[in-house]
């Protein structure tokens, strides 16, 4: 081996090593319980948009668009826009792609950061529910002819919706690609911590990945990457697309 193959090597023992590090696990379930009181993910912007992602994912994000070199990336759910931009970013590094921020209600201010700024000539933003027949239609022309597509599902967290998301998406994606499962943690903290919301622990994202994956094999949880970022809003929820 190379040092290079060395390197990586070595990574993945280490990394192999840590997902069964039992007292490290358990460290780390209890710094992302706590941090969620602090509103932890809120506190973060990529290149001026707050982001609202842990900065864990926001590197795992980056890795995997890398790698892929998506001709499009599709995201449901807009909210401030900052993960659009980490999206057309990267995007924007390799020299080629789109990215489609998909909402039911895009806030008038929100919009306007995001098409103000510098890298909105490689974002196409849809107002409607990413569920609704007439955004697939769009979606659909959209992405005609593109083999190469990157999903993140990060709108309405209920189960029904996001395994509706995970039928209707994908379709999208072929061999060697993800859909991203943000929010799948709603299921491993208490409820308490989700009161004012209509989901909790029996109803919620990783919920509704443990269904889809139950009739659907082109796709399976790729565990390395939680392993390695241990601080993760989706434990279970990266998802390779491993045939067509």
């Amino acid at each position: 081996m190379n040092n290079d193959e060395k390197f990586e090597h070595r990574n993945k023992i280490k990394i192999h090593e840590m997902g069964k590090d039992n007292e490290f696990l358990k460290i780390s379930k209890k710094w992302l319980q706590n941090s969620i009181k602090h509103e932890y993910s809120y506190h973060f912007r990529w290149l001026g948009l707050p982001i609202i992602q842990y900065p864990q994912d926001i590197l795992a994000i980056q890795e995997l668009i890398w790698k892929v070199k998506p001709d499009i990336i599709i995201e449901t759910g807009v909210a401030r826009g900052g993960s659009l931009i980490l999206s057309a970013s990267i995007l924007e590094i390799i020299g080629k792609g789109q990215v489609i921020g998909i909402d039911i209600d895009i806030h008038k201010h929100n919009r306007k950061a995001i098409e103000k700024h510098n890298l909105s000539k490689r974002i196409k933003l849809i107002q409607g529910s990413s569920i609704d027949s007439k955004v697939i239609e769009q979606i659909k022309k959209i992405s005609k002819n593109k083999k190469n597509i990157f999903v993140f599902l990060d709108s309405n967290h209920t189960f029904d919706h996001v395994l509706n998301e995970l039928n209707l998406y994908s379709k999208f994606v072929k061999k060697g690609s993800y859909i991203v499962v943000f929010d799948t943690l709603i299921n491993d903290i208490p409820d308490k911590m989700n009161s004012k919301r209509v989901w909790g622990k029996k109803n919620n994202p990783k919920l509704a990945v443990k269904e889809f994956l139950k009739n659907n094999s082109r796709f399976k949880i790729d565990e390395t990457i939680e392993t390695k970022l241990q601080l993760t809003v989706a434990p279970s929820g990266y998802l390779f697309c491993i045939k067509n």
